[in-house]
């Protein structure tokens, strides 16, 4: 990948792209410099069967600090932090100033912002679903079902 800075932001839809395969483009695009923003992050996709997606988020939800809960982990249930949440650990956040300087350029959205609508939106091939969407669970669904009220 060529590296590209400019002013505006790279605008990547995220309709139909693997969860997983989604956040590494993306962190790659920061670290190189760029501004992302993620629209339709409600559309991102999961692979695996709903039923152990939703088992392993539950049991990921009980990790808590014994002394203090609000000390543990913070879980999020929207789908824009989730994936934002991806994508930090993807970068060198705790270790490197370049990576809390990365993930400050990364903004994701549920939906289309208007401001954003203008602009060129890019899809990773690579990182699209291979398979019927029937296999796949929407962060949508996820959010649902852990606690996301819209």
């Amino acid at each position: 990948m060529a590296e590209v800075r400019t002013d505006r932001p790279i605008v990547v839809d995220a309709t139909g792209h693997i969860a997983g395969r989604l956040s590494s483009h993306v962190a790659k695009l920061l670290l190189q410099g760029n501004r992302v923003s993620i629209i339709n992050c409600e559309k991102i996709m999961l692979s695996g069967t709903r039923a152990n997606i939703i088992k392993e988020y539950r049991d990921f939800l009980k990790i808590n600090s014994i002394i203090h809960p609000k000390h543990g982990p913070v879980h999020y249930r929207r789908p824009d932090t989730m994936i934002t949440k991806m994508i930090r650990g993807m970068l060198p956040y705790g270790r490197k100033p370049s990576g809390v300087a990365a993930h400050k350029r990364l903004r994701a959205y549920i939906g289309s912002p208007r401001e954003l609508k203008p602009l060129e939106k890019i899809q990773f091939e690579k990182a699209k679903i291979a398979r019927s969407s029937s296999r796949y669970t929407t962060m949508d669904e996820l959010g649902s079902v852990i606690g996301w009220t819209r």
